[in-house]
């Protein structure tokens, strides 16, 4: 049995495969082509934003998402991805991303989240502990810092300032797992 099939199915769900060719140049670009896509995903994301209050008033009222926002929101993260998949965040495909909220089962990345028949209206409020409380837990601090060190050490290496390949691995905390300390001789 692999790896994969021992854990269940998340219900938010992103999948992606790699095109081939893949243009070496094209890649220098893509930030500029994208700006129409970023200029509607600001006003998406607004509304993201505005209407996942809405949801969270509804989920906490009712134990439900409103069907219509919640596949509104699911689209805006499926655009999303698409965009990154592009033009940043993977740079798997030179196919220009659609402009639409739903799912283009020709283009190669895609995002879903299968809707929720009842959320608890508790949880609702255990979710926001960061607004409220105010509160950052350490592991999550850590996690989000791995994670940028990740996308950085892949960026230095990715723009020439480095010949080292990145560690294929997620160093969390503070410092740097051994090497000198940063700002150190150069």
């Amino acid at each position: 049995m692999s790896s994969v099939a021992a854990y269940p199915a998340y219900p938010a769900r992103m999948e992606a495969r790699m095109d081939q060719p893949l243009s070496r140049w094209l890649w220098l670009v893509k930030w500029v082509l994208v700006i129409p896509h970023v200029i509607v995903l600001v006003l998406l994301w607004a509304a993201f934003a505005v209407l996942s209050v809405v949801a969270f008033v509804a989920i906490l009222c009712t134990g439900r998402y409103p069907r219509g926002i919640f596949d509104f929101n699911v689209g805006v993260l499926r655009w999303t991805w698409r965009v990154q998949y592009y033009a940043i965040g993977a740079l798997g495909t030179d196919r220009y991303p659609p402009f639409t909220l739903a799912d283009d089962p020709d283009y190669p990345a895609h995002f879903d989240v299968a809707y929720p028949g009842r959320l608890s209206p508790g949880l609702v409020l255990v979710k926001w502990w960061l607004l409220f409380t105010g509160r950052y837990p350490r592991t999550l601090f850590d996690l989000v810092l791995g994670l940028n060190r990740w996308v950085l050490q892949v960026a230095a290496y990715v723009t020439l300032m480095t010949d080292s390949y990145p560690p294929f691995r997620l160093d969390m905390g503070e410092h740097e797992p051994g090497g000198p300390e940063p700002g150190g001789a150069r």
